[in-house]
């Protein structure tokens, strides 16, 4: 690492920080200080290059690979004077990088699994507390994101090298659940709100929406979902995530049920994984599924649901997210949350321990202060908001009240993505989006700076809370006697909570490792060919073929492997819950 300067002016600032924290740190919660919380104020311009440099970023969770572009690449150089060079995964990507020596400088973990560890093992990630590295650069992390910290020391055989994603506040609350399912409530409307019991009621009532609608704002064929296969891990993305819908998380090859500890493994037969999966075969089976869903990418099938191509989505910012223009609102159309009498929605509680997503910096890198930098400068309430809604005085800031607000350029970026910036910022807001894709603190946490105690989620701002809406959102409120899904989930007690624990995944031995990945291919694989079986007969012989050629790999030891996992985050949430 490179010799240091010590400032001051750092202790100073920090002292001021420190002084001014008005909260006391308990175990349930711990509310971050307020203050100087930009992160970029004199005490590191020993740090910010004279000279323009490049960091790499290799991102487990990006779906971009370049330089990063738009307002946040502005933002970022106005503060730091870095580009960032996004390197997402791919086969072979993560092997590659790890026998070059350099994952890169900013690395960021797509869970704290096997890949995590063999980093750790392999020396490629920094120590964090190396030359003082973190307090020194990344001091609003230290002072507010202790437990977070100690989770990760925890993980990683007592040496500090990240933290999580997704940090709360507070143990005692949960967020705001991004699952629902979206549909086009217009169309429902029509129907004259036709009662929905169960997953499988959903197929005859898209059906009926594809007879309303049968072409969308582009001419194309309307289909009841459209998918993409770019997320997909141990299971397919879209199919386990359903489950979600019945309170069934993913986890390994299988699923836990966050109400009651049970393990399940994906193929059981007649269990969660494999009804999910019979039911996007029987989608597909009535012409409900867009056929070129295998094979395309997330921005093709986002486009299917800006332009109402696709009438169902499991999650918010896929459905409602990308339909709900002030265009298709003004023409009284919009994608709401329409729930099954029988759900239970996984909602994630709020983990100070933070989630499995980790933050870190490769070893090999020749900016260590800067990178540390960074990443504290993205965990300040300034970070946190710009990763979330842009620059600020552009597309938001605090009222005279200290209320966070949305100006009205922000608005039209959360109604429309598309929207372009203005001023000194170019292109679309959607392109210049943050490219890591990973979080600091969660949506749901609450924003220091916000006088009146709000939290990063603008749609629960108090700000917001007396704007009009539209006609056609005004119905479902009245039809759900409900002002958000938050509010609809709890008058219905729909709820499934999943816990914030240290749950951490252990890590695997080599053989175990070879087995997973070779089930791991063999579900993917065959779960997409199931989809597009053309009938039933069919599907049951793919799935046949898909649970013998796991077996033949070794699922079996995948499956006592993952009971042990549950075992212990079963342990885990049964502490908390008998507190």
């Amino acid at each position: 690492m490179k010799k240091r300067t010590k400032i001051l002016s750092i202790v100073t600032a920090c002292a001021m920080v420190f002084t001014l924290a008005s909260c006391k740190k308990t175990p349930a919660s711990t509310t971050p200080d307020a203050g100087n919380t930009t992160g970029t104020d004199s005490k590191l311009t020993d740090i910010i290059p004279k000279d323009t440099v490049t960091l790499t970023v290799y991102s487990q969770l990006a779906n971009f690979q370049g330089e990063q572009i738009g307002w946040f690449a502005k933002v970022i150089k106005d503060k730091f004077n870095v580009k960032l060079n996004i390197v997402k995964t791919g086969d072979g990507v993560f092997a590659t990088r790890m026998e070059s020596g350099n994952l890169g400088d900013i690395v960021v973990f797509g869970n704290d699994g096997d890949e995590y560890q063999q980093a750790v093992k392999g020396k490629m990630l920094l120590d964090w507390s190396k030359e003082d590295l973190l307090n020194e650069y990344g001091p609003y992390i230290a002072k507010n994101m202790q437990t977070a910290l100690d989770k990760n020391k925890m993980i990683s055989s007592g040496t500090l090298y990240g933290i999580g994603h997704d940090v709360g506040s507070s143990a005692t609350e949960h967020s705001v659940s991004f699952y629902r399912p979206d549909i086009r409530w217009d169309l429902y409307k029509q129907l004259g709100y036709p009662q929905v019991n169960t997953l499988e009621d959903f197929i005859p009532l898209l059906q009926q929406m594809q007879q309303l609608s049968p072409t969308s704002d582009t001419g194309k064929k309307t289909y009841g979902v459209s998918l993409f296969k770019d997320w997909d891990g141990n299971m397919v993305m879209f199919v386990k995530s359903t489950a979600a819908l019945y309170g069934w998380d993913e986890f390994g090859f299988g699923l836990y049920n966050v109400n009651t500890g049970e393990y399940q493994d994906a193929l059981k037969s007649g269990g969660m994984y494999l009804r999910m999966l019979k039911f996007y075969n029987t989608l597909y089976q009535k012409g409900l599924v867009d056929p070129d869903s295998m094979t395309q990418t997330y921005d093709d099938m986002s486009e299917d649901y800006k332009t109402g191509g696709a009438l169902l989505n499991i999650f918010d910012w896929m459905g409602s997210g990308l339909y709900n223009t002030p265009e298709h609102l003004a023409a009284g159309k919009a994608m709401m949350p329409l729930t099954a009498k029988d759900q239970q929605n996984v909602t994630y509680g709020l983990n100070m321990n933070g989630g499995n997503r980790v933050w870190t910096i490769g070893a090999k890198t020749q900016y260590p202060e800067l990178c540390m930098a960074i990443i504290n400068w993205l965990a300040t309430p300034e970070g946190v908001m710009t990763y979330f809604y842009g620059p600020k005085g552009v597309t938001w800031n605090y009222d005279s009240q200290g209320r966070p607000m949305l100006t009205d350029l922000g608005e039209a970026c959360q109604s429309n993505q598309d929207t372009a910036m203005t001023g000194d910022y170019s292109g679309k807001w959607t392109d210049g989006t943050c490219k890591i894709n990973n979080t600091t603190w969660a949506v749901d946490a609450k924003n220091p700076d916000a006088k009146n105690g709000d939290t990063y989620n603008y749609k629960f701002w108090e700000t917001r809370q007396s704007r009009p809406v539209s006609n056609i959102e005004q119905d479902w409120r009245t039809k759900t006697s409900a002002p958000n899904l938050n509010k609809y989930l709890e008058i219905n007690k729909q709820m499934a909570i999943s816990l914030g624990t240290t749950y951490s995944e252990s890590a695997k031995s080599n053989e175990l490792t070879t087995t997973w990945n070779q089930v791991k291919t063999t579900i993917t694989t065959y779960s997409w060919k199931a989809i597009y079986a053309k009938s039933d007969a069919e599907f049951d012989s793919i799935v046949k073929e898909m649970t013998d050629k796991a077996n033949s790999y070794g699922y079996a030891d995948c499956v006592k492997f993952q009971q042990g996992e549950a075992a212990i985050r079963k342990g885990l949430d049964d502490k908390i819950r008998n507190k």
